[in-house]
């Protein structure tokens, strides 16, 4: 039997649809919920991004706008642009585009984010309030990860889960949340990484395994137990003349062999990106109510 696809359209949909609703009740109060996001450099896969998300952002009424700045912008103005719209009461979220250029120190970017404003929870202070259990906002993967297990209703409660991949994005803050002492997860959570000795020794004893390392089909049919979850973060370009525009999008997963083991797997792409971009639009339009409830 084939593992049950966990299709990220149907759930992006229905809570863009909710976001629309919220954004329309906002607006008739007279709140216009704005997201500004930072992109520094001509990556095109994060130019690609960023069009996306202003494209969802248009989708359901929130205003947007995209700050261009150049791969070698002096890190001191960069933190100006951030201090400027940390000032501007017109824009409720800010979102700097990953990666960075090596030369940009990506955790002083995000500790100058105003907190109240920081829509992918990355600030300190936020992922702070993520491992004490009580977030201001979830960081938009693994939220969008939580989501999907829960629409699909895939049983993960006390499971044994391991994590290739420990950055601040993925990693990190979706094993706080898996380990949380809460219905629907209370997890034993293991997480993998680049100095990692065995990392087949783990993922074939997991009940759940998500990949988020940037390694195209890294995860092999062997490497899980049958009848494990694969929660595929990776998106990947790999170069193929067999199709038209010359390459195919993959996910960290060697997808079509783990559908002959795994009982649930996200497909790349359609599964946990399409999710990521609908909670970055929950995300905003929830710090837009709380800026426009502040005394």
């Amino acid at each position: 039997m084939k593992a049950t696809l966990l299709e990220g359209k149907p759930l992006a949909r229905r809570i863009e649809a909710l976001v629309s609703e919220e954004v329309a009740q906002l607006k008739m109060a007279g709140v216009v919920p704005s997201l500004a996001v930072v992109l520094v450099g001509d990556d095109p896969a994060s130019r690609l991004y960023v069009t996306g998300k202003a494209k969802a952002c248009m989708r359901v009424g929130i205003g947007s706008s995209t700050i261009e700045l150049a791969a070698d912008v002096p890190q001191s103005e960069l933190l100006g642009v951030i201090d400027r719209l940390n000032r501007d009461e017109r824009v409720h979220g800010i979102l700097v585009q990953l990666p960075l250029p090596a030369a940009i120190d990506a955790e002083q970017v995000f500790s100058g984010i105003d907190p109240v404003k920081d829509v992918d929870g990355l600030t300190p202070e936020n992922l702070g309030k993520l491992l004490l259990g009580y977030p201001y906002v979830v960081p938009c993967t693994p939220l969008g990860i939580l989501e999907l297990l829960n629409h699909y209703q895939v049983p993960i409660e006390g499971a044994n889960v391991v994590i290739v991949g420990r950055s601040s994005i993925v990693g990190k803050p979706l094993a706080a949340l898996l380990m949380a002492k809460a219905k629907g997860r209370n997890c034993t959570v293991t997480v993998c990484h680049s100095r990692t000795r065995d990392v087949v020794q783990l993922t074939r004893l997991a009940d759940m395994v998500v990949v988020a390392m940037g390694s195209p089909r890294f995860l092999k049919a062997d490497m899980i137990k049958a009848g494990a979850i694969v929660i595929d973060v990776g998106v990947n370009r790999i170069t193929d003349s067999s199709v038209e525009k010359g390459y195919l999008v993959v996910g960290d997963a060697d997808f079509a062999p783990l559908t002959e083991v795994a009982s649930y797997i996200t497909p790349v792409p359609g599964g946990v990106g399409l999710l990521t971009v609908a909670m970055l639009l929950k995300n905003t339009a929830k710090v837009a109510r709380n800026q426009a409830c502040r005394p």
